[in-house]
């Protein structure tokens, strides 16, 4: 299991240099001067190359990104151009509200889903069918659309979820959990839809293999064979589409987060693309890709779990 973990994370490091140098690359190809937006229309010429000479916007793309690297590996990701707060302070502040979406968020995806794939399979008839009707209807509508639409039903017009705002779990477990209700919502439901036909399609087509057939004749139980054959291995390949589910929260959480106004990662990614705020656009890129690094790594922790071969990949 260690030498996996290992194995894991040492391939994951070409993907934050490749990340972090493609949203380097990116921003600095966005419109406007960060100089020039700090100083205002109104700053001479000889101000704003003054400060583009102290932020380091002056030197070559490459010199910059190199020397942000050599920062970030001393756990220095340097300081918002516009508040002038370290960039780690911002983002460790705004973490758990993504990171309580995305929990909270993969949890229903994985209970929800699995508990649909699993009675859809076992249940067939309208139930499939209706489950087929809500996956493309979940696939189809985009998780902000949902979410305004949740904010004017359950939030304004029938007043159950509050329709912004964040509790910190610290302050208030009932409230923090109250007001993420509808975004998680938001969030989970095409996840939920995805992974309920993984689910099924596996549990159908695990039930046909010859191994539960032959289980079958030997008399043991359905439950038991449901549970402790079926279930098991046809989660299997359900739990890459809770893992991709996760991921797509982590997304969707930069629109959702936005609709709802939740201090997140995702609120403070669209307010720094707006101003070009450099050093801040990065640390959020480093701090997404670990996210990602961290799921896969889970996912590949259960994988193993369930499938021991996957070990001595």
């Amino acid at each position: 299991m260690l030498s996996l973990i290992a194995r894991r994370l040492i391939t994951a490091l070409p993907l934050l240099f490749v990340v972090t140098a493609t949203m380097f690359l990116f921003t600095a190809l966005i419109p406007g001067d960060p100089a020039r937006i700090i100083l205002g229309e109104a700053a001479t010429p000889a101000a704003v190359e003054q400060l583009r000479e102290q932020m380091g916007l002056d030197k070559p793309l490459l010199v910059q990104y190199v020397d942000w690297v050599i920062r970030a590996v001393q756990l220095d990701l340097g300081q918002s151009i516009y508040s002038g707060q370290p960039v780690t302070s911002i983002l460790n502040e705004r973490l758990p509200v993504t990171l309580s979406l995305i929990l909270l968020s993969t949890i229903v995806i994985t209970i929800v889903g699995m508990s649909l794939g699993m009675v859809s399979a076992l249940r067939g008839g309208w139930v499939g069918r209706a489950l087929d009707a809500v996956s493309l209807l979940g696939i189809a509508l985009p998780s902000f659309w949902i979410a305004v639409i949740l904010v004017a039903t359950l939030a304004v017009a029938v007043p159950i979820f509050p329709a912004t705002g964040y509790t910190a779990f610290e302050r208030s477990p009932g409230l923090w959990l109250l007001g993420l209700v509808l975004p998680v919502i938001a969030l989970s439901l095409v996840g939920v839809t995805v992974v309920a036909k993984q689910m099924r399609d596996s549990v159908l087509d695990v039930m046909q293999k010859d191994y539960v057939r032959v289980l079958r004749a030997s008399g043991i139980a359905p439950h038991r064979i449901l549970f402790k054959h079926v279930l098991r291995n046809a989660s299997i390949p359900t739990v890459t589409m809770i893992g991709l589910g996760a991921i797509a929260s982590l997304t969707g959480s930069v629109f959702v987060e936005n609709v709802f106004v939740l201090p997140g990662l995702g609120f403070v990614a669209v307010s720094a693309t707006l101003k070009k705020d450099l050093p801040l656009l990065l640390g959020l890129g480093l701090y997404f890709t670990l996210i990602v690094i961290l799921v896969n790594l889970i996912v590949d922790i259960v994988y193993s779990i369930l499938n021991p071969k996957v070990r001595l990949a």
